[in-house]
């Protein structure tokens, strides 16, 4: 494939990007907007206010707008693109498009109902080699991107002093970010729930968990989180299961190559 990287480390390399959007049109990971549209309209309504997250050169925001959505904030960190879609839509008033970072989101607190992201996390994934466990440096870039859209305050009791009691820790005070109270952020990835949930099972990101699969012969993964309610007992209990293996001794793992395949191009409705 023409824009395929020498390695998929380069799926983070803003450069890469750059490079890319200079002569790529429109590309579309885990299909197109029509392949999801009936679990979108489950959960996002025409008249909200959406983030889109990483947006790219997808049809994704043109295709919603179309559909009858007005108002969709478009953010990536590669100024080729923000440039390219702002010059491609400017006829289209409800489509904005910003140069930044989602580790660093330059917006008010609680101003979007629903952020909205497909493929944007998988690409920060790339150099995992392992897909039970994260590797540190990644699983903290996550949590930086998940806590623009949670921030929040939490006070131990003396007994929690240890990451496992973590989960016992009483919240005196949560706040939204850039997600209103009962605000939604919705994933879309090929990753499934077993490898996923454990990323977003975060009793401090505030949130509830769903997830829906879509497709034929693959299917990928739609994940709606819900700003202001608690995690399900299953999810709950997920989380103190992830804690408490990290508390565990480390144990000898077979690790495949990162760059073995190109799973981000090796996937199509």
């Amino acid at each position: 494939m023409e824009y395929l990287p020498d390695s998929n480390v380069r799926y983070k390399d803003v450069d890469y990007w750059n490079e890319r959007y200079r002569t790529e049109e429109s590309f579309e990971w885990f299909g197109d907007f029509t392949k999801f549209d009936h679990l979108l309209r489950q959960h996002v309504g025409t008249e909200e206010n959406i983030l889109m997250l990483g947006c790219g050169n997808s049809a994704l925001s043109y295709d919603m707008y179309r559909a009858g959505y007005t108002s969709i904030t478009n953010v990536d960190y590669s100024n080729v693109c923000v440039e390219s879609m702002a010059e491609r839509h400017k006829d289209c008033a409800q489509l904005s498009w910003l140069c930044m970072d989602a580790r660093r989101l330059a917006f008010p607190d609680g101003v979007f109902d629903v952020v909205l992201e497909k493929g944007t996390l998988d690409a920060m994934l790339v150099e995992e080699r392992d897909p039970w466990k994260v590797s540190e440096n990644t699983a903290r870039l996550l949590h930086q991107v998940l806590l623009e859209l949670s921030l929040w305050w939490c006070q131990a009791s003396p007994a929690n002093q240890n990451i496992s009691a973590y989960v016992h820790m009483k919240k005196t005070k949560q706040v939204s970010r850039v997600l209103k109270p009962g605000g939604r952020f919705i994933s879309v990835t090929f990753a499934q729930p077993h490898f996923r949930k454990g990323l977003y099972a975060r009793a401090e990101y505030d949130w509830s968990i769903k997830h829906y699969h879509y497709g034929n012969s693959f299917h990928y993964f739609l994940y709606v989180l819900t700003k202001g309610e608690e995690l399900s007992s299953e999810d709950a209990a997920l989380e103190r299961r992830l804690l408490e293996e990290a508390e565990a001794p480390p144990t000898n793992i077979r690790f495949q190559e990162a760059d073995s395949e190109d799973f981000l191009n090796n996937i199509g409705l």
